[in-house]
């Protein structure tokens, strides 16, 4: 199996030779250079396109996630892990949308730093533990946002009358069960079609369902 090639980008001279010393140890990695901020860093990744870059966040001058983001998009073969002491969570989500495959405390072990090379090196994605539970909390906030504001442009009423549309129920139904006049309910449910965007009572029933409008009743 081919060698991985490593860049290593730290302003701290001791970290990068902690880091050279330990994944020298290593014959599935090759360290082919360093550098201490990010000018070089972008230097060396033109030169030499290495397979990893692996990057601290805060660097002198611009950014390492700055970084990321131009040899993510320049390098789309270069993976870039992020190497960094701090988990605040501005910090991981920008990290992410820079295009990092990770994202790793300097407090990691040593061998769980080996596996996570060996997997961005395989294609994987990988967070470290400590943060991975955050991920996730913003994933669920994020999928919860998106289904509330799929119903925003509908009254609490409207709200109610699409449930019922969705279980099946004709107007005559939901006239009945919300102490409404049919024409009323008719007018709600013409109301619902508009603002939804669909053209019929079944996408309006498909679409409650896919965003999850019993959450919202």
């Amino acid at each position: 199996m081919a060698k991985k090639r490593i860049v290593i980008v730290d302003d701290h001279e001791v970290v990068r030779i902690g880091l050279r010393a330990l994944l020298a140890q290593h014959p599935q990695f090759e360290i082919i250079d360093e550098a201490s901020n990010v000018k070089d860093a972008l230097e060396i990744v033109h030169k030499l396109e290495p397979d990893i870059v692996l990057m601290d966040i805060r660097l002198p001058g611009m950014s390492g996630i700055e970084a990321c983001e131009q040899i993510t998009r320049d390098y789309p073969q270069t993976k870039v892990v992020m190497l960094t002491s701090y988990a605040e969570d501005e910090m991981l989500f920008n990290a992410i949308r820079a295009g990092a495959s990770g994202y790793i405390l300097k407090q990691i072990g040593s061998e769980d730093l080996v596996r996570s090379l060996e997997a961005v090196g395989r294609g994987d994605a990988l967070l470290d533990p400590a943060v991975t539970q955050r991920v996730f909390q913003e994933v669920r906030r994020a999928v919860k946002e998106e289904e509330a504001s799929a119903f925003a442009s509908l009254s609490q009423q409207e709200k109610h009358v699409l449930g019922l549309v969705s279980s099946g129920k004709t107007n005559r139904e939901i006239a009945k069960e919300l102490f409404l006049g049919e024409g009323t309910v008719r007018n709600y449910v013409s109301s619902i079609l508009s603002k939804l965007n669909v053209s019929n009572r079944a996408e309006a029933a498909a679409y409650a369902v896919e965003h999850n409008l019993k959450e919202y009743l």
